[in-house]
């Protein structure tokens, strides 16, 4: 397995996701909530990208491609949160994080900068954690279909 795969690939999730939200912000979307979920996108991208190359490269062990995918996808999310806090600070930190919380589904209420971070990495995680397993499922048939061809 290589780690730089899973760094770039998750660092490539992160691009998308980043330029995404900067798109959705320069428009004015970005408390439309479908519009959000839509990041997933991203995440799937990577994480397929990883398995993909891992294929490719004849890496077939199934907990070898899963942590592979968990890795990028956990990546992906550390790096997309770490953004969004750099973001919430050069916006105006506390101020603007309550017009952004608003439209979150944990929104409201009186959270920091980092306690809305960390609730977003919970969730990022979690998402993260099925997009691989799912994932998983795909590239698990799929082999097992091109080894008895083989």
């Amino acid at each position: 397995m290589k780690y730089s795969r899973e760094l770039i690939n998750g660092f490539i999730i992160f691009l998308g996701i980043g330029i995404y939200f900067l798109i959705l912000q320069f428009l004015g979307w970005s408390d439309i909530f479908l519009l959000r979920i839509f990041n997933i996108a991203f995440v799937v991208y990577g994480v397929n990208r990883t398995l993909q190359q891992n294929h490719v490269d004849g890496i077939r062990g199934y907990n070898t491609n899963l942590l592979s995918a968990i890795m990028t996808s956990i990546i992906g999310a550390v790096l997309s949160v770490t953004g969004l806090l750099a973001f919430i600070s050069y916006k105006g930190g506390e101020a603007y994080l309550k017009l952004l919380s608003e439209s979150f589904i944990f929104g409201g209420g009186e959270l920091t900068m980092y306690q809305y971070c960390i609730g977003l990495l919970f969730e990022s995680t979690a998402a993260s954690l099925m997009v691989s397993f799912i994932l998983m499922q795909y590239w698990k048939n799929k082999v097992e279909v091109i080894n008895k061809v083989d």
